[in-house]
């Protein structure tokens, strides 16, 4: 009986691991290769959480009204290695981002690039076709 408790546990513990890596998500299940986009905006959150950060920007439409935009990068590791921090994006900067609508069609986005006012720029790390390989 006892040995038969400490493999359920074990199968359970093992099927507890194993959930994080089925929320994870290739490139191609959430965004478009074919639909690379340009946004030009201004920062107003930064979430530098695993397993992809997201930067959220408020870009004016074809309109003028203001439409906020979630941006998703690498993980926060990726991100540090080429020198982005959560104080390097303060809130407010303008940026320019480089990256792939979402297949859905909602403002969401696969970041490629962003670009800063000094412009430096920077790959966010993420799974974008021809991602280039680590710094």
């Amino acid at each position: 009986m006892r040995n038969k408790r400490i493999s359920l546990i074990l199968i359970i513990g093992l099927l507890m691991a194993a959930i994080p890596a089925w929320a994870h998500h290739a490139f191609t299940a959430e965004f478009d290769a074919n639909k690379p986009l340009k946004l030009r905006g201004t920062v107003t959150k930064v979430q530098l959480i695993n397993p992809h950060s997201w930067i959220y920007i408020d870009v004016k439409d074809a309109s003028g009204k203001v439409v906020n935009w979630a941006i998703e990068g690498g993980t926060p590791n990726t991100l540090f290695r080429r020198g982005i921090k959560k104080d390097s994006l303060p809130l407010g900067v303008e940026i320019l981002v480089d990256g792939y609508q979402s297949k859905d069609g909602s403002n969401r986005a696969n970041g490629r690039d962003i670009t800063f006012p000094d412009g430096r720029k920077v790959f966010l790390g993420g799974s974008s076709p021809g991602a280039p390989g680590e710094p």
